[in-house]
């Protein structure tokens, strides 16, 4: 079975249970942006991270200390999304699912309380990013993707009120046979921490529903003090 279609049906799961191995701890360039219901917009926003997406409402923060997830960069929740922070054993047969491209699946944002099928995922860079570079960082994360279509389209973004140098990509994957609308963006802190977030999602539709809260974590993304 495919990495993506097993991602896609694991999504669903875990709305309602956590998988076998996996504990929750409560405390590719021509370069795509969604457009609605339609192939991927080749020109995403250099600033906002998905075009016509205004930021959702706000109640919380995640990533700082006492948050679910303790993160190297902090960032707004939309309101009702619900963290959740991920450890596994590495030797689990399910390991695979939360290593990715160098990184680490670390927090798990689900919209379901919103309204919402899909996540916000949160994947932490395994060792800090020499190069400083996000668009490596978000390049190695893609290597472990499916893209179907078009070719992934990478942009240069600005993250949270300081302008982070990020990067930025938009995608369609197939894994149930039928295309659907991804969305990630990566950056670098200045201590050379690295982390991806990624925004799926059950289907297009569900994924243009929740990309004011994708957005609203880039705009107010920082690093952790």
């Amino acid at each position: 079975m495919r990495r993506g279609v097993i991602r896609t049906v694991t999504g669903v799961l875990m709305a309602g249970a956590v998988l076998p191995g996996l504990t929750a701890c409560g405390p590719a360039q021509p370069e795509s942006a969604a457009s609605s219901g339609g192939p991927l917009d080749p020109k995403p926003s250099a600033t906002a991270g998905a075009e016509g997406a205004k930021p959702a409402g706000s109640a919380k923060s995640v990533g700082g200390a006492g948050s679910p997830c303790r993160l190297p960069v902090t960032f707004t929740l939309a309101q009702d999304w619900k963290p959740k922070a991920i450890t596994y054993d590495k030797d689990d047969r399910f390991a695979s699912l939360f290593e990715q491209g160098g990184t680490t699946l670390a927090c798990e944002i689900d919209a379901k309380p919103a309204g919402n099928i899909g996540f916000l995922r949160v994947w932490v860079a395994d060792r800090p990013a020499a190069s400083g570079d996000a668009r490596t960082v978000l390049r190695s994360f893609m290597a472990d993707e499916k893209p179907t279509g078009k070719p992934p389209v990478y942009t240069t973004v600005q993250a949270g009120p300081a302008g982070l140098h990020a990067a930025e990509v938009g995608y369609t994957t197939s894994p149930l046979d039928e295309p659907k609308q991804e969305r990630a963006f990566a950056v670098v802190t200045p201590r050379g921490e690295a982390v991806v977030v990624h925004l799926g999602g059950l289907d297009t539709e569900e994924h243009q529903d929740m990309l004011p809260a994708y957005r609203l974590a880039l705009q107010s993304l920082k690093p952790a003090g």
